[in-house]
């Protein structure tokens, strides 16, 4: 295994784990203004899904009056939601961005079938890019077996677990950056770091996806560094399960069409498939009550045949999940 320090490559500056309780600790140091206290609550209330009153008189040691002023404030703009004794989330929020533990434990049985077939995209030797994100984590969790892997990535946690697994033969590469609740390393040095690299292939997990709005997060630091690690690698593999589709996040990372492989799972509407189908090159739809899948055929050559995802050690179930491609159209590295 192969080990890059992540801020070390990049001017020997160390930002990478600021995390909200460095925030905490330093937003005691002095007098907070306003606008400072009304962002940490805004980063907490993201991070945490909430906060209470009397945790952030505490940490910004300001008086219990003071703390209700600016929640109300930012109840007034639709930005938080006021409770007794404290401030939740909007779950319809373009801010809205749970934490990583809660995002985990949505929708998994989708993730496994997706990340299924995702593996099957990935050759031993090459080179990929992987956002943050518990999709791409469930997918890194995977890669520990791939011979000669490189892979460049700005998760704390997809870093995590491919170092642990110890291979000699694998390289993890980490970006420098501001780390966010959804364990990501983003801003001017993250985006720096992966301006200087190339994959073949970046998975990316995406908070929505809309016909409109493309793929979205909803924080701006790490759309920016998202849209980075599209242009560092050859061909783009977003992973998504149906119930990203119709969310709109505050910052839009690439626009549909600028995928090269879409991976979702059959709950996706079927107006949203078509419309994915038309703009995508290839639209992979698993099912995540058939069992464990495996992607046949060698998709090497941008002129490949389509393939069909098909249960592994079978032949193609009726309704097992289907690869519907564009049938014109280079790949976007190509």
């Amino acid at each position: 295994m192969t080990w890059v320090e992540p801020a070390r490559a990049i001017g020997g500056c160390s930002d990478t784990t600021w995390s909200s309780q460095d925030q905490r600790t330093d937003a005691t140091t002095g007098a907070v203004l306003a606008r400072q206290r009304q962002a940490y609550i805004l980063d907490r209330v993201r991070e945490d899904g909430g906060v209470r009153v009397a945790e952030l008189v505490r940490d910004l040691g300001v008086s219990d009056m003071t703390i209700r002023r600016d929640m109300e404030l930012l109840h007034e703009r639709g930005l938080i939601e006021k409770v007794h004794g404290g401030a939740t989330a909007l779950p319809g929020s373009a801010l809205f961005e749970p934490g990583f533990t809660a995002k985990s434990a949505l929708q998994q049985a989708e993730k496994e079938a997706i990340v299924d077939a995702a593996v099957g995209l990935i050759e031993p030797g090459t080179a990929i890019g992987i956002s943050a994100g518990t999709t791409t984590y469930a997918l890194a969790r995977r890669l520990v077996d791939v011979v000669g892997l490189t892979v460049v990535t700005n998760s704390v946690r997809v870093a995590d677990v491919l170092h642990d697994a110890g291979r000699p033969d694998q390289t993890i590469i980490m970006t420098g950056g501001v780390r966010t609740p959804s364990d990501a390393l983003v801003g001017p040095f993250a985006v720096a770091a992966l301006r200087s690299v190339h994959v073949d292939l970046v998975f990316m997990g995406v908070h929505g996806m809309d016909a409109h709005s493309g793929f979205s997060s909803p924080n701006l630091m790490e759309a920016e560094t998202n849209r980075a690690l599209i242009e560092a690698g050859g061909r783009l593999v977003v992973v998504a399960d149906h119930t990203k589709w119709g969310q709109v996040a505050l910052s839009s990372i690439a626009r549909l069409d600028q995928a090269d492989i879409v991976i979702s799972d059959t709950g996706l509407e079927t107006s949203a498939q078509e419309l994915l189908t038309s703009r995508v090159r290839e639209l992979i739809l698993v099912d995540p009550t058939a069992g464990p899948w495996v992607r046949r055929g060698s998709s090497s050559e941008p002129d490949d045949e389509p393939v069909q995802i098909s249960r592994a050690g079978a032949a193609p179930a009726e309704n097992g999940p289907v690869s519907i491609v564009r049938p014109t159209g280079p790949l976007r590295g190509d």
